[in-house]
């Protein structure tokens, strides 16, 4: 059975782009544009992996993964931002992110991390 990932960007061309990468790979891949969307479907369905930007409008990536954590909501989760570097130390405060994938992401890179993290 395909595994299925939750990718999480207010930039419709990174969820398009992302989607396209791992569809190809053969996941089953979801969107959600804002926070608040993401929060909604994760409470609907159990996702193999989120992968969720730093940088959204109102509720931003870590106010989805703190209320995720609260409501016992345990996907392993990829923390995408432009400043990766600089949010290093943020990501390690959440059990749940596994990865800081750097944006522009290298294609590859993503593929290799999404399968060193749920196959």
């Amino acid at each position: 059975m395909a595994k299925e990932i939750l990718v999480v960007d207010d930039q419709p061309g990174i969820c398009l782009l992302l989607t396209d990468i791992l569809e190809n790979e053969g996941y089953i891949v979801y969107t959600a544009n804002t926070g608040k969307q993401a929060l909604d479907k994760v409470t609907e369905h159990l996702f193999d992996l989120i992968i969720l930007d730093y940088k959204l409008p109102i509720l931003d990536g870590t106010k989805v993964l703190q209320r995720m954590e609260a409501a016992e909501i345990h996907i392993p989760a990829i923390l995408m931002s432009g400043l990766a570097e600089d949010i290093i130390k943020e990501a390690e405060h959440y059990s749940s992110v596994k990865n800081v994938l750097p944006k522009p992401f290298n294609v590859m890179d993503v593929c290799n991390i999404v399968k060193s993290i749920i196959g």
